[in-house]
């Protein structure tokens, strides 16, 4: 059986002479998250507010993707065991380079 779970994004439009400002809520489980987005429109074009509510929509969904991948692998980070030192290469230093034994 399947478990459906639902995730609600808001976005909230708001217009001040030529510029539009989208601000995107996502809000699924224990998580909340937010995305902000801008248009202005060029007073050369003409006055459909629709396209700068299109483009800062779309702008402020786009920050809010970039914010859910960030939370996702801040996730399987806290997944991932710590690496062992003992392990671990180190790269080389310029100390190494010259021939000045390591600090310790």
């Amino acid at each position: 059986m399947s478990e459906e779970r639902v995730w609600t994004v808001e976005i909230v439009l708001t217009e001040a002479s030529e510029q539009t400002q989208a601000n995107a809520f996502l809000r699924g489980g224990e998580r909340e998250l937010s995305g902000w987005g801008r248009s202005r429109r060029n007073p050369a074009d003409p006055d459909v507010p629709l396209v700068g509510d299109e483009l800062a929509a779309a702008r402020a969904l786009a920050d809010l993707a970039h914010q859910l991948v960030l939370a996702a692998l801040d996730t399987i980070e806290a997944f991932e065991p710590a690496p062992d030192p003992q392990q671990v290469p180190r790269a080389p230093s310029p100390r190494d380079a010259r021939g000045i034994p390591p600090v310790s």
